[in-house]
């Protein structure tokens, strides 16, 4: 199988390490003991959707450095395996070296439910939950790489859990990186509205497989509707922690 390498995004490591560390016990729990590299840093996305395009190179090259001898790349956020597979390859389009070297790395890179159903062949995890789950597409996810029927076939086979559509679930929550900063309030009636469609569902939990929109979603529960939740799809999947499994 070769090395699977684990590329954990800023979000993740700065606000919910959970998701990290529910990411690596998901890939043990299948048989796959990930490498870590710890001089792996920022993939450059919110340089580039700032527009400080050389900074966003510099990231892309750091990232390549890091990964370009790995057999696979794992991430648990969608719009950071976004980035390196299609941004990159434009970004060092003006060095024939480096695009090269995005290219073959693009092709290794992948999302982690992307991963466990289309390059595993599993969707059966073992997982265990009683009750109604419902799920989020999120917008990288989902429009940049195709990414839909993976995280729902998960969520299906997972014993005691029955899944239930959600309107408008491909409807962006508001988050978008910048846009949450920049236009704050209108990211704000987004999210609610997102919070009311899963609240509509009746569902008792809202799974998700991008951190920011996790973030974002989570966010608004809290102050608004503390007794409903949202997980990340590895933090489902993986179940909760015990000591034997730290």
């Amino acid at each position: 199988m070769g090395t699977v390498s684990l590329f954990i995004p800023c979000t993740v490591d700065f606000m919910m390490p959970r998701v990290g560390i529910a990411t690596v016990r998901l890939l043990r729990k299948l048989g796959i003991e990930p490498c870590y590299h710890e001089q792996q840093t920022c993939c450059g996305q919110p340089a580039l959707n700032a527009g400080y395009l050389d900074q966003a190179r510099k990231a892309a090259k750091h990232f390549i450095d890091t990964f370009g001898d790995d057999d696979v790349i794992v991430s648990p956020s969608g719009s950071c395996v976004a980035m390196v597979k299609y941004h990159y390859p434009e970004l060092l389009g003006g060095e024939p070296v480096w695009c090269r070297r995005a290219e073959d790395l693009s092709a290794r890179v992948f999302e982690l439910s992307q991963y466990i159903v289309d390059i595993l062949g599993i969707d059966d995890v073992g997982a265990s939950f009683n009750g109604t789950v419902t799920y989020h597409e999120s917008c990288q996810i989902l429009r940049r790489l195709g990414v839909s029927r993976q995280p729902k076939a998960l969520i299906e086979k997972v014993q005691g859990t029955t899944f239930v559509p959600m309107e408008q679930a491909d409807m962006c929550c508001g988050f978008g990186g910048e846009f949450s900063v920049r236009y704050n309030f209108i990211s704000e009636e987004m999210v609610r509205e997102k919070a009311g469609y899963y609240l509509k569902s009746g569902a008792d939990l809202l799974i998700v497989s991008e951190p920011g929109c996790l973030l974002n979603i989570a966010g608004y529960l809290s102050r608004n509707n503390p007794e409903k939740t949202a997980l990340h799809l590895a933090e489902f999947l993986a179940g909760p922690e015990t000591d034997e499994n730290t």
